[in-house]
């Protein structure tokens, strides 16, 4: 049995032994009790149960109209009156194991402790695919199934789930050692979560009064999403400009919040708010201001000039804001005439009909992607490039800090655990592009470039993330590249880009997890178990749910077919076909190349690199113009990327409530932020996750719903037309 002193290590004394971060020394404890029971019946039993419960959810709302994404947090709150809970009334009795001799275990080993929770975190982030919401494989099966109407075998399916989710731990497990013990290697946003576990389980007034308000925030959410969700779905979009003129197609391509610049429009239902961008109670102002530079000016001065005033790309003769695939004529580009029995694009077809157009916005957000990439590669050089080679020049050579040498005390991970997952994962890769080849198209050689790129770029994206909090996204810049190398394929593409990038993004998530693990001192064995299990139930879970909406939700992601008021409209599986059609049945050179309409846009790839060079030059030349340096190219670009399919009345929304809880609350009411703004982002979005698979599975199974002038949408339905003269599509008279 270790002494007192060793179970509740400090490292105060020792200077040297300090995390070099003040952040993490303000934040993160430097003692441990390595005897504090960790894999107990209560945390498998409350881990896999927020495992499957936000798998589930998330899962479910994926295909919805404002696809609401269940996070870890609302886990963390929720379940730590359930911990306490358990251990109260969960008998003590000892058991003993047959065949251990004198080895016993008990359902309740005591008061309920701050690791089990975080592993039950940990169980929960898996749930929501790392803050994903699902797995974005299952997106190629969603497509497959819906959008080409081909087929997909449901283990094809699994198969491409599970690996691609799982292959990136290979990558971690190489990486770890450069990105996870090196206390120069931070992960800024690790410390959110140190600071609400810290704060949850070392004030116990607090936490009970916490735990009465997440109770009533959750009656609350659950009890009004009753009311947009169902009775009056018109809430969700109150686009007052429509109404007003019901037969103007400017005025309602100006007002809608749904289709159009959300001009006056508002929403009472949470989701619209939290949709897209995620809960704005937890997003830091200063985030929020960026995204909101980066936003407003597209949309309410670029847009309107471009649509209007020169008609960009032939603007007109298309919606002003939608994710469709457009012909010259404005009528949809038909997809299924153009792919041939072999799943290839055939080109005579094709020349028929003729070049693919986008709407002008969407167009537009394809180039600014790549524009980000290469804004977050020069921004991240100048800015932070020497800080970033120093801190891992340093790491290689440091000596251990307090965290790092606490963490002895656990078994290490044996390096072959990684090793042989890596391999299986990759065999079982290699096996579906064999067998399945007919299904997923992508060749062996694609597996292998795809797990290359994921692999090179493992580590430095990790080091950038643990000493910059930014992850630059790759994903625009491996859809562009791999629709030059292998045109022709739609799911090929896709799957190579999963494969690519995917597997280098679940790397990061995973080390940024082991992060959290390393400072609240969880046993790396442990962590290694729930985050693979959790990974792959997660996966599974995903799966099964996704199979069954799709087999069981008649015309679920056909717009053209669903009603006006339909909730299934699966607006993400709608970007990720359309993302296939462009760079993977067309390939790069038909769409944004010299054979395509779009090939000037490649000059924003130019800007976006040379915009953080222009910012970091007029830092250099005025230093004392600390506002300069706080200009975020990469930040504000991405919030432009990620306009569609969201809308302005989604920003909108999300930027004023974050704005009242994180800039006015925390100014002015700091003490009820710092106790209760987690609390209630959690509560709202359980709130509502809740009532929505009630009602579903109360009265959506059976179609039981209601008919009145508040179910039918926003009542804008000029707002898809074009304003061309001459363009006439269905539901739109000539303008």
């Amino acid at each position: 049995m270790a002494s007192d002193d060793e179970n509740h290590f400090s490292g105060s004394d020792t200077e040297n032994e300090k995390s070099p971060i003040e952040e993490v020394r303000l934040i993160v404890a430097t003692t441990d009790d390595p005897t504090l029971p960790v894999s107990t019946f209560r945390m498998w039993f409350l881990g896999v149960f927020s495992c499957v419960l936000l798998s589930f959810v998330n899962q479910f709302f994926s295909y919805r109209r404002q696809p609401l994404v269940l996070t870890q947090i609302t886990i963390v709150i929720a379940s730590l009156p359930v911990g306490h809970f358990m251990a109260k009334v969960i008998p003590k009795t000892e058991f003993r194991i047959p065949g251990f001799r004198e080895k016993r275990f008990t359902l309740n080993p005591g008061p309920f402790n701050m690791k089990e929770h975080v592993l039950i975190a940990i169980f929960a982030n898996a749930g929501a695919a790392f803050g994903s919401g699902n797995a974005y494989a299952l997106e190629i099966v969603d497509i497959i199934k819906v959008f080409y109407r081909r087929h997909i075998s449901f283990i094809t399916g699994w198969l491409l789930v599970i690996t691609t989710q799982v292959l990136g731990y290979g990558w971690a497990g190489l990486s770890r050692k450069y990105v996870v013990d090196p206390a120069q290697m931070w992960w800024p946003s690790t410390l959110v979560q140190v600071s609400l576990f810290r704060a949850l389980h070392e004030k116990d007034a607090k936490r009970l009064s916490s735990a009465k308000f997440f109770l009533i925030a959750l009656i609350c959410s659950f009890a009004w999403y009753v009311v947009p969700g169902y009775l009056f779905p018109t809430l969700t979009s109150i686009s007052w400009l429509c109404w007003i003129f019901p037969k103007s197609v400017t005025a309602q391509q100006l007002g809608s919040g749904l289709s159009g610049l959300g001009l006056g429009a508002f929403t009472l239902d949470w989701t619209a708010v939290s949709a897209f961008l995620g809960n704005p109670l937890v997003v830091p102002f200063s985030a929020i201001v960026n995204v909101f530079v980066g936003y407003f000016p597209l949309i309410y001065f670029f847009l309107p000039i471009a649509y209007w005033k020169f008609d960009l790309f032939g603007a007109g003769k298309f919606p002003i804001l939608s994710a469709g695939l457009f012909a010259s004529s404005g009528q949809k580009y038909n997809i299924s005439s153009v792919v041939n029995e072999d799943f290839e694009l055939d080109i005579l077809r094709y020349e028929e009909q003729g070049k693919l157009h986008l709407s002008m916005l969407f167009a537009v957000t394809y180039a600014i992607g790549l524009a980000c990439v290469a804004s977050t590669l020069t921004h991240v050089g100048l800015f932070h490039g020497r800080e970033i080679y120093e801190r891992f020049h340093t790491s290689c050579n440091e000596k251990d800090d307090i965290h790092t040498r606490l963490m002895r005390n656990y078994k290490s991970i044996p390096s072959w655990w990684f090793y042989s997952l890596s391999a299986l994962t990759f065999a079982a890769s290699l096996v579906l592009c064999i067998v399945y080849e007919n299904q997923v198209q992508m060749p062996w050689w694609g597996l292998l470039f795809a797990c290359f790129l994921g692999f090179i770029f493992t580590l430095p994206i990790s080091v950038v993330t643990a000493t910059t909090n930014v992850m630059p996204s790759l994903d625009a810049l491996v859809q562009y590249v791999m629709g030059i190398v292998y045109p022709g394929r739609p799911i090929a593409l896709v799957c190579m880009n999963i494969y690519g990038y995917m597997s280098m993004a679940q790397a990061v998530s995973f080390l940024s997890d082991f992060k959290l693990g390393h400072y609240m001192k969880i046993p790396p064995r442990s962590m290694f178990t729930v985050q693979l299990i959790g990974t792959i139930l997660a996966g599974t879970i995903n799966m099964a749910v996704g199979w069954w909406l799709l087999t069981s939700i008649e015309n679920i992601c056909n717009t053209d077919l669903l009603p006006p008021d339909s909730p299934w409209t699966c607006p993400w599986d709608q970007i990720f076909f359309d993302t296939s059609v462009i760079w993977g049945l067309l390939g790069t050179r038909k769409t944004y190349g010299n054979l395509g309409i779009y090939g000037s846009l490649n000059w924003l790839f130019l800007a976006g690199g040379l915009g953080p060079v222009i910012v970091w030059l007029l830092h250099k030349a005025f230093p004392k113009q600390t506002w300069i340096k706080l200009i975020n190219l990469p930040v504000l670009l991405v919030s432009a990327y990620y306009m569609i399919p969201a809308f302005p009345l989604n920003f909108n929304a999300w930027i004023i409530v974050g704005t009242i809880f994180n800039f006015f609350v925390f100014r002015y009411r700091k003490t009820w932020w710092q106790r209760y703004n987690y609390i209630l982002s959690a509560a709202l979005d359980a709130g509502v996750a809740f009532m929505a698979l009630v009602l579903y599975f109360a009265l959506g199974i059976t179609n039981r719903g209601i008919s009145w002038w508040g179910t039918a949408g926003d009542h804008c339905e000029l707002a898809n037309c074009p304003t061309a003269q001459g363009i006439v599509v269905d539901g739109c008279s000539a303008y």
